[in-house]
């Protein structure tokens, strides 16, 4: 989104120290900046202020400071008491001259898949822009609201929250049009509490929207499903549920866990095949079917947007070594409900044997250890090896190893008709046994 500096000095009361130049879009790590970005220095571990020549050179023309602007840095500043409540106020200035089609997407598991999938659907319709991986908190959301393009029609942004009230101050930047709720799950429960603090706060998104607006929940999930009353605006359901609003029937997956389904709509009924992996995924199709129809997208455009989707990286990427051996990178994130729903695809995969390589899955609270060794049942009642990495609390059920190297070799001489699942929280950086088997 192309802004002046000026415009930016008046979103967010700042002093201008410059010329009036224009800037797109904007980052707050100056190693990413992009020639014509407004460079924000983030004050946290680091104080991003060290980096503004940095940044400077590599192309912004326009910087937010806290202090007084360096004369030795050859670019325009805009001075603010607060880099990071800036960088909000920039959002929400930008939000303002956006088209009503704004859709937040939250819930304890299947956010950033059902982001990429409605973004895929809306993309048959509109311009539309979306949040980049998992920028979903009070940085990554501003940040994708400059970068939306002049022309977009619609956006869509991921809504991460660790605590009640975050979700909220993201909807008081975003001003979402439309909400969707996936599930409510015992993730994060070391920040959140209890299960009914996580549905406290993931509701705040739909309690947000305007009576105009469109809500859409998961009716296979109580926590969310209750969540109705809670919001002004038209409620859609969906999920496998009879009497859901967008429901599935027919499910069946390939030979490459992708799954295939017939979808039912009060706009009509069409066959739907992904190329997302997991039979998990459907439920997330279904959500993002339901925020498409809900903003106009015609039925027979559903199933066209849904198959196309890309996923963001490290989401159930499955490949072949030159040995025959499958490899189902996973790694991105892990809690219990998605470490269920990856043994689960695991074992329908067609395969001589199975294992599964797991890191820790954190921030669970008080019932982490309990949550590793029901995994590690699980899979074990599924036929599966599970090969654990620097995380005792899988237990005896699991063979423990303390690093990358030492995993690969646990698995011994793999050939092919193998399979192996990679998972575990981003903490845990997974994705290196992955690289590792090729």
């Amino acid at each position: 989104m192309h802004l002046q500096a000026s415009q930016i000095a008046a979103a967010t009361g700042g002093t201008l120290h410059g010329p009036d130049v224009a800037v797109e879009s904007a980052s707050i790590d100056s190693r990413s900046i992009s020639p014509g970005q407004l460079f924000v220095p983030i004050v946290a571990a680091r104080d991003g202020h060290d980096f503004i020549a940095n940044a400077v050179t590599a192309g912004a023309p326009v910087y937010l400071t806290d202090r007084a602007p360096d004369p030795t840095v050859n670019a325009t500043a805009v001075q603010v008491p607060d880099t990071s409540l800036a960088l909000a106020d920039i959002g929400r200035a930008v939000r303002a001259g956006l088209p009503p089609r704004v859709v937040g997407v939250t819930g304890s598991v299947g956010k950033t898949s059902t982001k990429d999938l409605l973004a895929g659907v809306l993309a048959t319709t509109y311009a539309t822009s979306a949040s980049e991986k998992s920028f979903n908190n009070e940085l990554g959301l501003p940040l994708t609201l400059l970068g939306a393009p002049d022309d977009t029609e619609a956006v869509v942004l991921e809504m991460g929250a660790r605590g009640v009230g975050h979700i909220a101050l993201l909807c008081d930047i975003a001003s979402p049009t439309v909400g969707v709720i996936t599930r409510v799950e015992g993730v994060h429960l070391e920040m959140f509490g209890t299960l009914e603090d996580v549905a406290q706060a993931k509701g705040e998104l739909v309690e947000s929207l305007p009576a105009d607006g469109v809500a859409v929940l998961n009716a296979d999930h109580p926590l969310v499903r209750a969540m109705a009353p809670r919001t002004q605006a038209r409620v859609l359901t969906y999920g496998v549920a009879d009497d859901a609003d967008v429901r599935a029937t027919d499910i069946t997956l390939d030979d490459q866990l992708r799954a295939s389904f017939t979808l039912h709509s009060p706009w009509g009924t069409t066959s739907v095949a992904l190329q997302a992996r997991g039979e998990h995924q459907v439920p997330n199709a279904l959500a993002a079917a339901a925020a498409g129809c809900g903003l106009g997208v015609p039925v027979t455009a559903l199933a066209a947007g849904l198959s196309e989707a890309v996923l963001s990286g490290l989401r159930m990427e499955m490949s072949t070594t030159a040995s025959g051996v499958t490899v189902i990178n996973d790694a991105y994130n892990a809690n219990p409900t998605s470490m269920a729903a990856g043994l689960s695809s695991l074992a329908r995969l067609e395969a001589r044997r199975r294992f599964a390589v797991v890191g820790t899955m954190a921030e669970l609270g008080a019932d982490g250890d309990s949550a590793h060794r029901d995994v590690a049942r699980q899979a074990v009642d599924l036929g599966i090896t599970v090969i654990a990495v620097d995380e005792p609390a899988y237990g005896a059920a699991a063979t423990h190893v303390s690093g990358v190297d030492e995993a690969v070799a646990a698995l011994g001489e793999l050939a092919e008709g193998d399979a192996v699942l990679v998972k575990g929280s981003r903490v845990a950086a997974l994705e290196r046994v992955a690289t590792a088997l090729g």
